[in-house]
């Protein structure tokens, strides 16, 4: 493709550099640049991308990928539309439950693709990681006021993770990656930490939603389960939440001092939603 104009797209935490390019028509695209190290996992995450894509999913359509002077790049439709995030604090709240119950569809769609068979069991893959995730908690310098709550609650629902199931992941699903275009339809984007794992565990970002949207994060769940919520999925969500928790203030501490603060709010939340872990189910 041939463009004759590229705007930068700073939003977003990726390392990619964005782009929304220009063709001699006028077209717009969203254009992606990573490191050429990063091949194989681009490579990977375009593959993925089309055959979500092939399922019927509103999102950016994959167009063409390869190398550049710059690294590895792929080229995305673009969704003329606004972040969902901005759109929903102006919508009613039986509009932001309708789009919750699409996005919940949307992603049972996505999870229709089986994770490959030599796959790592998930019990074991899944431990390891919130073992990590507790070290570092403990030799971060920032804490959580009750942050042990969360670690209580991991330690003693480890055996929840047995036997579970393991799936394509967009890997981070939430009101922030997605957008409403100029027809009103939810599109899905930003599948750059896309991986495999148990589909349950796709909510764990679910608490963005909440706080900005609570009704769309009650629909995404009924949208998933078609209102019929197992009571295994919330005592499976609260660990998965309990272990996100705990790495998302070593991960905020180096974008500075406003992003570790709403981190230690939304983790305030978190425990009056739980409250402090005592319940599975939250508010």
């Amino acid at each position: 493709m041939n463009f004759v104009a590229m705007e930068p797209i700073n939003k977003g935490w990726s390392g990619d550099k964005k782009y929304c390019a220009t063709d001699v028509n006028g077209t717009r695209y969203l254009l992606r640049v990573s490191d050429i190290t990063q091949y194989d996992a681009k490579q990977s995450e375009f593959y993925m991308m089309k055959k979500v894509a092939s399922l019927g999913v509103p999102m950016c359509q994959p167009m063409e990928f390869g190398i550049c002077k710059e690294g590895v790049y792929s080229v995305q439709s673009w969704i003329d539309g606004e972040n969902a995030e901005l759109v929903m604090s102006g919508c009613s709240d039986a509009e932001q439950y309708i789009f919750g119950l699409e996005a919940g569809r949307i992603l049972r769609r996505i999870h229709s693709i089986p994770a490959p068979a030599d796959q790592e069991n998930w019990e074991i893959r899944f431990n390891r990681k919130m073992n990590d995730k507790i070290r570092k908690y403990s030799g971060c310098p920032v804490k959580y006021e009750n942050g042990q709550a969360f670690i209580d609650y991991i330690n003693g629902n480890r055996h929840l993770l047995k036997n579970r199931p393991q799936v394509y992941q967009h890997g981070d699903y939430h009101i922030g990656n997605m957008m409403i275009d100029r027809n009103g339809q939810l599109q899905i984007i930003d599948f750059d930490r896309n991986d495999y794992g148990d589909p349950w565990e796709e909510f764990n970002r679910i608490v963005w939603c909440a706080q900005k949207a609570p009704l769309f994060a009650a629909g995404m769940v009924n949208g998933y389960f078609d209102n019929n919520v197992p009571m295994e999925f919330w005592r499976l969500l609260a660990l998965y939440i309990s272990s996100n928790t705990l790495s998302s203030v070593y991960w905020a501490i180096p974008f500075g001092k406003g992003e570790v603060e709403n981190i230690l709010n939304q983790g305030k939340d978190i425990l009056f939603w739980y409250d402090n872990m005592r319940k599975f189910v939250p508010t």
